[in-house]
């Protein structure tokens, strides 16, 4: 079953590929871009000093690549996530600060200029494994999480409104969602809706509104946000509407350094009943490649 999903997945990602590939002329255009980064964070004290303090080193990676084809009315956006971050306390062991994989493409069809028909997917993880640590008295680590557990890959097929380059709205009154709970230690302690003795959960009747916003907001001034809401028609009750933010404002003090802020919210009934959040700030190096044709 999730080599089915899987090989459907990539299946999707190929075929407007195969399409692009068959077309030749000059005016095909591409709109590409690629950014790469590290933060570090490091703070060390002596033994003696008086005023307290843990020495600690600390860092988070993040990739975030696009691209997108358009010719006529024919549309193919893909998008890569990627964050991973690790924190090293004295006399403890490295414990992550962020972790997640998210990876969209979408196919479209315009019928008119801010108007398209599409069909998307999109997977959503995590690289390595996730504890909830120092569970009880004697400092035992309880394992709630890992690579495909969970995992979501979520089809869609509705309309798209975007009026403008840097904000868009998708509405997706069919969105079937598949949720993997691949690693059995992880179902164990956490189960993240997938029935007892399962390892996928299939919502095939859901709903789902997905927005973008990218801009620079002022010189050296990036902001990017992306939310999605998950409706499950059959549990239309408020409080287990699914809810996901990211967003990252990033301020570039020359060709390779750079400020960022990133933070995520999660909402989802069947992990918790109470808002998930992570935030990072960070100072380091970032490494971006832009290519852009006109259009």
């Amino acid at each position: 079953m999730m080599r089915s999903l899987f090989i459907l997945f990539v299946l999707l990602l190929s075929v407007p590929s195969v399409f692009a590939q068959t077309v030749t002329e000059p005016d095909t255009v591409w709109r590409r871009s690629f950014a790469a980064g590290i933060n570090l964070n490091q703070s060390a004290f002596s033994d003696n000093w008086k005023a307290g303090g843990i020495s600690s080193i600390a860092f988070n990676t993040n990739l975030d690549a696009r691209a997108d084809y358009k010719r006529d009315k024919i549309s193919w956006d893909n998008a890569v996530q990627l964050q991973y971050g690790l924190i090293k306390n004295k006399d403890e062991e490295g414990r992550k600060s962020i972790d997640r994989i998210y990876l969209d493409t979408k196919y479209g069809y315009a019928f008119s200029s801010d108007w398209n028909t599409f069909v998307s997917a999109n997977f959503l993880s995590q690289f390595t494994r996730g504890y909830e640590y120092d569970v009880d008295d004697d400092g035992t680590d309880r394992l709630i999480s890992n690579f495909l557990s969970p995992g979501f890959l979520t089809f869609a097929l509705g309309a798209e409104y975007k009026p403008n380059p840097y904000f868009s709205l998708r509405l997706s009154p069919f969105a079937p969602r598949f949720t993997f709970l691949a690693d059995e230690s992880v179902g164990e302690n956490e189960r993240y809706g997938v029935p007892e003795g399962k390892q996928v959960r299939t919502e095939w009747l859901a709903a789902m509104v997905q927005a973008s916003y990218t801009r620079d907001i002022m010189a050296n001034l990036n902001f990017k946000a992306n939310y999605l809401s998950y409706i499950n028609y059959k549990e239309l009750e408020g409080k287990k509407i699914d809810h996901m933010l990211n967003a990252t404002l990033a301020a570039k003090v020359n060709r390779y350094i750079n400020v960022n802020l990133m933070a995520n919210f999660v909402y989802d009934y069947d992990q918790d009943a109470a808002v998930q959040y992570n935030q990072s700030l960070g100072l380091g190096i970032l490494y971006t490649v832009q290519g852009f044709s006109a259009r």
